[in-house]
């Protein structure tokens, strides 16, 4: 099987693929496009009828081996019938999308085609800025490159903070930027966030590890720590 999947076509591949996965269902028309994605995104879609599948995938995957688009041609068809997902395949694609030439690749297309809606650190209560190079010089010797700061540009409960390295931008929800949000809770989410600029995501094999031990332990030396989460359990 191997050598002959080395000459299938991608449409070849999700058509093989979709007659093992539903043998005995009616074979759709497959349309499949490598699409200039700011990430490494693919979507799958059946028309209402079920006669037609399309397939968005990132045009990174044009250049991947015969392997890993069978692999995506799995998780994709899986998905969209709701079908349990071959262990070997998810760990196949794992290993192609942690490369990391390919991790460089994602991240220079998040930078050239992404968008990032950066607003002001200065909010209406609190100032990111300010924040910002008081804990820099209090936990981390004044050493961190100052990033991007914005507040979010809507009020989020489910996204609190996050730190985007293609963009070297943070952002805080704004939900915390009100009178009555202590300080040293903007404080904390900024800290957390800081924590990611000293350490960056670490790639091991199949996963990606954001918080490590190491990010944990500094996470708890952050003074009112367990008051801190004790209040955003409140969101």
């Amino acid at each position: 099987m191997q050598s002959s999947l080395l000459f299938e076509s991608v449409e070849e591949i999700f058509l093989r693929v979709f007659r093992e996965l539903r043998p005995r269902a009616p074979r759709p028309e497959f349309s499949i496009q490598f699409y200039p994605y700011a990430n490494l995104d693919s979507t799958i879609r059946l028309n209402p009828e079920r006669t037609r599948v399309r397939v968005r995938m990132s045009d990174v995957f044009e250049g991947a081996p015969a392997p890993v688009k069978e692999a995506l041609a799995y998780i994709l068809i899986a998905k969209l019938y709701r079908k349990p997902i071959p262990g070997k395949y998810q760990h196949r694609y794992r290993l192609f999308v942690n490369r990391a030439d390919i991790r460089r690749k994602a991240l220079l297309l998040r930078q050239l085609r992404g968008r990032k809606q950066i607003s002001s650190a200065r909010g209406h209560v609190h100032d990111l800025e300010e924040i910002f190079q008081d804990l820099n010089g209090r936990f981390f010797d004044g050493l961190l490159a100052q990033p991007r700061l914005s507040w979010s540009p809507r009020v989020s409960r489910r996204m609190l903070g996050h730190w985007d390295p293609a963009h070297n931008a943070m952002i805080i929800s704004r939900i915390f930027d009100r009178s009555q949000t202590p300080r040293f809770l903007v404080e904390y989410i900024l800290y957390h966030e800081m924590l990611h600029l000293k350490y960056p995501a670490e790639y091991r094999s199949q996963r990606r590890c954001v918080h490590t031990r190491a990010f944990k332990e500094d996470e708890r030396k952050f003074p009112r720590y367990d008051e801190a989460l004790a209040l955003l359990k409140q969101l």
